[in-house]
This record gives C-alpha cells, structure tokens and sequence, in this order.
C-alpha cells in the first residue's frame, strides 16, 4: 500500500512522503494504530467520543478535544490549539480507541494537556507548514554550528517547526545538565522565532530519528513500540546470551527492547532446571556446571581436576544425582548417566531440490565442450592445410 507521493524520481530514487504527515494510505508513517472498531455502531443515545488522538512529525501524539462537532476522520489534517498560536498535526485516531490510549498513557478526559481543536487545515495552513518543515534541516545545521561555537557540552538531535511557523522545538541530549539560556537569546535573534528546549532520552532520540535494527527491520520504538520498559543483564543471563555490550546494545547505546521479548518463555523453561551453581558429588570427583541447552533440556558438566573433559547429561538425570547428594551419597560417576549425542542425525540433513536445477554450473559444462570441439576443429583444419 502507498499513494501517488511514494512514486520514484526519473533517475530511480524513491520520492517518499518523508514524513511530512500528507501519506495517502498512512501504511508508512510510524506509529500507525488500526482501528478495529470502526465498522462498529454505538448503542442507542451514546454520542461519539468527543477527543480525538493527533500525530506530529516523527509519531509525536497528543489529545485534542473536539468541542465544535467537526466531522473529522483519520488522516484529516486539522489545525489544533498550541501555545501559542496553532499547529498543524494528522488525525491518527477517533472513537472509543482513543479512550483505551488516554487510560494507557494516563491522561484525564478533562486535563489541562488536552487542547482544542480549531479547525480542518485549510489550503493556506499547508503551504505554511509544509514550508515550515522544509525550513527544519537548514535550521538545524545552523544551530549545531552556534552550539558548537558556545561550546556547550550538548548534542542536538532533532528541530520541530510548529504548524503556523513562529515557533520551533529543539530536541538535544545531554549527559549532564546544561545551561542554555545564551543560546536561546542567539537562536531567537538569529532566527526570529520563539524557541523551547525539550531534552529527550537516548532511546526517545533513536524512536524519533528511527534507523534500521541489527535484525535488519525497522526500530521497534520507531514503529509500533511506545513504552519503555527497563532492560537488565539479567534478561541476557536468562537466555545464555554472552555478555557483550557491543552486541547487546542498540543503536541508542542501551540495551536492547528486544531482550525482554522471550525473557517470558525462558524464564518459564528455567522454572524446572536446577541450579547451576549446585556441585555434583561423585567418587570420581566434584563436577562443575559448564553450559546448558535450554529447550533440548541439556547440561554440561566437567570434573574439577579434569575441566577439559565435559559430560552431558539431561535435566532429570542431573536433578536425581542432585538428590543423591542430599542423602549425604555420592554416584559412582558422570559417565555413567552421560547422555550421548547422535551429531549425525541432527547434521544429516537431506536437501531436495524443489526448482529442479541440479547444479549451478551446469551450463559452464556445456560451454567447455563447445569451447573443446571448436579447439579440434581447428586442428583439424591447420592439419589439412599443412
């Protein structure tokens, strides 16, 4: 799905909506929510739910209310109350959807953040936003060059134009705490707007610039993931995962939200499993846990006095030497409950050809023997003219 401003350039490039908010479809802008209850009817005397969800650039979201009965519906691009003035943000959400969103991210029906809306955008109110945003780039590059120039220990990550173009949001990161009141008085005088600060986290900095995961798809908290939950080591730890930051971290330098998404599961593997740092007692020495296989239920165990030397067993095999050890006894052995395994059954795999293509060189045989019969050909020839 797409619409006429996801078409290609002459020279192949594709054009993009570059999330100016104007998609036809909304499939590609980010934080799209599917209403699934909009072939629904509501029961006799309900009115329709009065607070409408709006989205700005880069999946900001806020809750307007409705208080003139416009008829607005998704992808409408609506000019809201702002302070001051008006901006100008796209219809991502109606009906009783958007009271399930206020519960989540606990804004009251009647707060103070919830504005009004003025009016659907007209046709002059698009050229000016649109302008507005065309604007952004060269305004953040300018700024980056004033902050530099200050040598204020902050990194500015992302410039907003509001709707009607008199104000601009900066978003920056920084580690410390920052004193930015000089640069608010340069930027103002500079550009000739009213300026706000707002600095973000590192993961909200990557959900807003977005970027392509080590999985090779999109950022979840670019596209559909909107709270953040905390990530430990311990998710790492769960699921056997070598503690590397390099790997481990994302593209935000924390660790990554897609740790926690099998914690679940492999903590309820885990619930059966001993612990790992019980010792097994046997005549022939004290084993030490090495690794495991979680879902095949495996362990690995290796003798103090001999660590090179690692033993297999299963997880049941591994509880009973380990109630064993309780009654104050010891086994005779590791080896004597290894479990042995079968390496040629698991890489013993037969591939069927589907495509019914034998080989990928099967035409280069061919060439050699056209390239052989023309080389005989030729000697032949050479031989009756001699």
């Amino acid at each position: 799905m797409s619409c006429n401003s996801c078409s290609t350039e002459a020279n192949g490039v594709p054009k993009g909506c570059k999330s100016n908010g104007n998609c036809g479809t909304g499939s590609c802008d980010k934080l799209t929510v599917f209403d699934w209850l909009s072939n629904m009817s509501l029961p006799n005397g309900q009115s329709k739910f009065d607070i409408v969800e709006v989205r700005f650039k880069n999946g900001r979201k806020h809750f307007f209310k409705n208080t003139k009965n416009l008829s607005v519906n998704i992808g409408d691009v609506i000019a809201v109350e702002s302070s001051p003035g008006h901006d100008i943000g796209t219809v991502s959400l109606t009906g009783e959807l958007v009271k399930v969103q206020m519960r989540k991210k606990s804004v009251g029906f009647d707060d103070e953040e919830v504005k009004q809306i003025y009016r659907k955008a007209s046709q002059k109110d698009i050229d000016i936003w649109v302008a507005s945003r065309d604007k952004e780039q060269d305004l953040q590059r300018q700024s980056r060059l004033i902050i530099s120039r200050l040598g204020l220990q902050m990194k500015l990550s992302d410039v907003e134009y509001q709707g009607d173009g008199n104000k601009a949001t900066f978003y920056y990161t920084a580690d410390e705490r920052v004193d930015f009141r000089l640069l608010i008085k340069e930027l103002a005088s500079t550009f000739r707007i009213r300026i706000e600060m707002k600095q973000v986290g590192l993961r909200q900095e990557a959900a807003r610039l977005g970027g392509i995961g080590s999985c090779g798809r999109e950022l979840c908290c670019s596209t559909w993931l909107t709270d953040f939950r905390s990530v430990s080591t311990a998710s790492a730890r769960y699921q056997q995962l070598s503690l590397n930051p390099q790997k481990l971290a994302g593209q935000c330098g924390k660790l990554k939200c897609c740790l926690n998404y099998e914690l679940d599961s492999y903590v309820d593997a885990l619930k059966g499993f001993p612990k790992t740092d019980t010792w097994l007692q046997t005549e022939k020495g004290t084993a030490v846990f090495q690794k495991m296989d979680i879902f095949k239920g495996l362990f690995w165990y290796a003798y103090k006095d001999n660590p090179i030397h690692w033993v297999v067993l299963k997880v049941d095999q591994a509880k009973e030497i380990i109630e064993i050890n309780k009654q104050k006894k010891k086994v005779e052995s590791l080896e004597s409950y290894a479990f042995e395994l079968n390496f040629e059954s698991e890489n013993d795999v037969s591939f069927t050809d589907v495509v019914g293509q034998d080989s990928l060189t099967r035409f280069d045989s061919n060439k050699r023997r056209k390239g052989r019969k023309k080389r005989n050909n030729r000697r032949k020839n050479t031989r009756k003219n001699a």
